[in-house]
């Protein structure tokens, strides 16, 4: 299983970006995918994930700022960022997970927000 994170770059305070992550694997319909951050002096924290039937859940900074979706036919799934603050700073990974086996990440995607 391979995942490639795309879409981070450089934004302003208040605008959005959508992050997408490209999954390599026949099961990809089956999986719960999430994403998660690194920001600086902090740990990797969860944002939201998306299980295979579409039941979505978010934590902290992605609550109502963060929309996570997923398109089963491209094995993509996608972060809609929006009213994106400084403290959003960091590098964005994507994360693919059965109900079996050990979890795979991406390489991750760095999102900067700066004006």
């Amino acid at each position: 299983v391979q995942l490639q994170a795309s879409g981070g770059g450089l934004v302003e305070p208040g605008g959005s970006l959508r992050l997408s992550c490209e999954v390599s694997s026949d099961m990809f319909s089956s999986a719960t995918m999430g994403w998660y951050r690194r920001v600086p002096g902090k740990q990797r924290e969860f944002l939201a994930a998306i299980s295979s039937d579409g039941a979505t859940n978010y934590e902290g900074a992605a609550k109502g700022r963060f929309t996570i979706s997923r398109d089963n036919a491209k094995n993509m799934v996608y972060l809609q960022m929006n009213s994106l603050k400084p403290d959003d700073t960091g590098v964005y990974y994507c994360r693919y997970a059965l109900s079996w086996g050990n979890p795979y990440w991406g390489q991750g995607t760095q999102v900067t927000v700066s004006s």
